[in-house]
């Protein structure tokens, strides 16, 4: 039997892997996942779910339902995506994650399938996630979307409550290039006669939903303001959580019209240890006081303009950010949100997807942006904590991979 390290090694250069190379990974249609799944004999039917997507902040509902359901006795899976430190990130039970000989022993007996059918890196994960809930018995998995909706792996699934987070500019190339396009996509989780919970609407977006929630007889409601406790409690300080712990409270509310029970005292207590019973990283995480170091994974425009805002009332002394995105980003959105007078560092994450930080530097230049640029995310962040006094701000971010690197 291969050793953990060795299987990883096997998945990542026979798979092809969307977060390293990009489209070449992409599959537009749900056959290999079917596929897989029959050949586990449909696992994802075995367990109670619940499916969130959106562009920003599906990570961090998923997580914290994920723990509010753990805190209330469940046995509770949680699948998200992209890991940052380790492939088992993605696959946990009540905060745990998959062990590493579940891992070795899945792909071992998966291998005549991916020969035959030739799955994604992320299909595959997915499959491994259905087929470990099931084998654990979980009361209730929380089961994050990967990219769009529709024609996303993780829609097979028949989810107790749809969650649709919000819709904003990212991944233009796959969903389309008009927000009412994009919601579209994001619209295929909802499901017959199942309520879906929309935490953020607007005027392009809102009618899609409407009409595909009144298609399907699948119950609608909006997302409502975060109860100002649920604030003050969460462990997770980012400012745009407050949106994300108001969806939280409308599925909370949706879910009890079900039947299911929620203890306020419980829900606080998860909200407090959320990142202890998730795992959940990368979201406003300070690193580090004098110099106040903070990192988080916005990477699109609307998650950075929230971080900005935050960055800005927060700011203490002179700000240095070390910036690096992956290729396909839309540069001039990105590097127009951001402040001309902080201290850059690009920096190029080290993934195939990785833009060059030379040409990330000249288009920041052309937006007034000034700084060095730098061959790994390393030298960068060295090169910004030697320039940053201990009364500065250091920001990390512009792509997932450069937390990741950072971490």
């Amino acid at each position: 039997m291969p050793t953990y390290e060795e299987t990883l090694e096997f998945l990542y250069s026979r798979l092809p892997v969307f977060q390293h190379i990009g489209a070449a990974a992409y599959k537009a249609d749900l056959n290999n996942t079917i596929a897989l799944c029959d050949a586990l004999e449909n696992p994802q039917n075995n367990f109670k779910c619940i499916h969130v997507g959106g562009t920003n902040g599906k990570g961090s509902v998923s997580s914290i339902l994920a723990a509010i359901f753990t805190k209330h006795g469940y046995k509770t899976g949680l699948h998200t995506s992209p890991h940052l430190l380790d492939f088992r990130e993605r696959i946990r039970i009540n905060g745990h994650m998959i062990p590493k000989e579940f891992v070795v022993q899945f792909a071992e007996s998966m291998k005549p399938l991916i020969e035959a059918i030739s799955p994604s890196f992320f299909e595959l994960t997915v499959g491994m996630a259905f087929d470990f809930f099931k084998k654990s018995e979980v009361d209730i998995a929380i089961i994050e979307v990967g990219m769009g909706g529709r024609l996303d792996s993780t829609n097979v699934i028949s989810p107790e409550l749809s969650i649709i987070t919000n819709i904003g500019w990212d991944h233009m190339e796959f969903l389309g290039d008009t927000l009412q396009k994009i919601a579209e996509e994001k619209a295929g989780i909802i499901k017959n006669s199942t309520p879906v919970v929309i935490g953020e609407v607007l005027p392009d977006s809102l009618s899609v939903f409407e009409k595909t929630a009144a298609g399907k007889s699948a119950t609608m409601t909006i997302g409502v303001a975060a109860p100002a406790s649920w604030v003050e409690k969460c462990a997770l300080k980012g400012d745009y959580q407050k949106k994300n712990l108001g969806t939280v409270k409308a599925a909370i509310t949706a879910l009890e019209l079900q039947g299911y029970h929620f203890s306020e005292r419980l829900i606080l207590e998860a909200l407090q240890e959320v990142i202890s019973l998730t795992g959940l990283k990368g979201r406003w995480e300070v690193l580090h006081e004098n110099p106040q170091i903070i990192a988080d994974t916005a990477h699109n425009p609307d998650g950075l303009r929230e971080t900005m805002a935050q960055v800005r009332k927060g700011l203490k002394g002179k700000l240095h950010i070390v910036l690096g995105v992956v290729k396909e980003k839309d540069l001039a959105k990105i590097l127009s949100l951001l402040p001309p007078s902080a201290n850059y560092y690009f920096c190029k994450p080290n993934i195939f997807r990785g833009l060059d930080a030379e040409i990330l530097a000249r288009e920041a230049f052309q937006h007034g942006l000034k700084g060095e640029f730098h061959d790994s995310v390393d030298k960068a962040f060295t090169a910004a904590k030697s320039r940053a006094s201990k009364n500065d701000t250091i920001y990390i971010g512009g792509s997932t991979f450069v937390v990741a690197e950072v971490l």
